[in-house]
């Protein structure tokens, strides 16, 4: 009896030690897909979200945090100018229509239809649809990410044909020459 409790006190250490290795680390494909996600759940719908939050590195890459700061510091200067002006009645230089998205009014649904993952790049096709006017609108825009010492990060968003500008990083430089 003594040697069966033995046995299985052994081989309950075993198994407990086991549980403590580390867990899998999530595949590249899982978290660019979180990422974009997070893009769309929190800064997609609505323009305020920049405004009211600070911009994340977790999120965005240095390069396109950089473009994004100097954007909103561009804007939220403009709003002080105008407000301390002569004329405070005037309308500001700020963020009009959806900035990650091609088109202005913004989107009404999403869904990621691809991941290209090449080396420390990566491309998310993303298929939009604003169903909120007749006739309804769907485009594509492709998510551009780069793999940092820090995980994966969103560099860029390259809008489809029904936008104003060619991506991200452009509309944000325009807008500061803007201003």
């Amino acid at each position: 009896m003594k040697k069966l409790f033995l046995c299985l006190g052994i081989f309950l250490f075993f198994v407990s030690c086991k549980k403590n290795e580390s867990q899998p680390t999530q595949s590249s494909e899982t978290v660019i897909i979180e990422k974009v996600n997070e893009l769309y759940t929190q800064y997609g719908k609505s323009n305020e979200a920049i405004y009211n939050q600070p911009i994340t590195d977790t999120l965005f890459s240095q390069d396109l945090k950089k473009v994004l700061d100097e954007a909103i510091n561009a804007s939220k200067a403009d709003i002080e100018k105008v407000k301390k002006s002569d004329h405070p009645d005037e309308k500001p230089l700020i963020f009009e229509g959806a900035i990650f998205s091609s088109l202005y009014e913004g989107f009404t649904d999403y869904k990621i239809k691809s991941v290209k993952i090449q080396d420390k790049t990566a491309e998310a096709l993303v298929a939009f649809e604003y169903n909120a006017a007749s006739p309804k609108e769907s485009w594509m825009d492709t998510v551009h990410l780069i793999n940092t010492e820090k995980g994966w990060r969103i560099d860029n968003v390259i809008f489809d044909t029904i936008g104003n500008s060619k991506d991200l990083k452009a509309r944000l430089t325009e807008f500061v020459q803007s201003t």
